[in-house]
């Protein structure tokens, strides 16, 4: 499928969703199944203090992260999207799993307010170019509009 479709399947999805715990878990899963050469795709919380692990596909993770910290705090705190090429040669890369290699997160900012970040890992060198670091960050504002704060 293209971008597009695969945008539009999203926010079908997103649409149906109960509330905002089920968006979260479905649209993990659905990245997770529609993206390939993942080892973790999910969502940390901002709770007004740090980053608190959301729903996500892959395998056990940091529980929290200050903002600044790591590349999800990074990206919380400049609130813009932040992707590493390699994280074994980034300073502040937080190592949850050893078998990462790249890194994407997208900051969501809902009503002028961190809501939180989509965190998205792979085993892959350099995963993300630039076309899916577009989908991520749209993928991002059609789920904004589900999130109710």
């Amino acid at each position: 499928m293209k971008n597009k479709d695969l945008l539009q399947s999203a926010e079908g999805l997103f649409q149906i969703q109960p509330n905002t715990t089920s968006v979260l878990a479905n649209a993990s899963a659905f990245l997770n199944d529609v993206l390939h050469e993942l080892n973790w795709v999910g969502f940390y919380l901002y709770d007004g203090y740090k980053l608190t692990v959301g729903p996500f596909q892959g395998k056990v993770a940091c529980s929290t992260i200050e903002l600044g910290k790591g590349v999800c705090g990074e990206a919380a705190s400049l609130r813009q999207t932040r992707v590493v090429a390699d994280v074994l040669n980034y300073d502040n890369h937080i190592a949850c799993d050893a078998n990462s290699r790249s890194e994407v997160v997208v900051p969501i900012i809902v009503k002028n307010k961190l809501f939180g970040v989509l965190d998205v890992d792979s085993p892959i060198l350099n995963r993300f170019d630039s076309e899916t670091v577009s989908f991520l960050e749209q993928f991002v504002k059609l789920l904004v509009k589900t999130i109710d704060i």
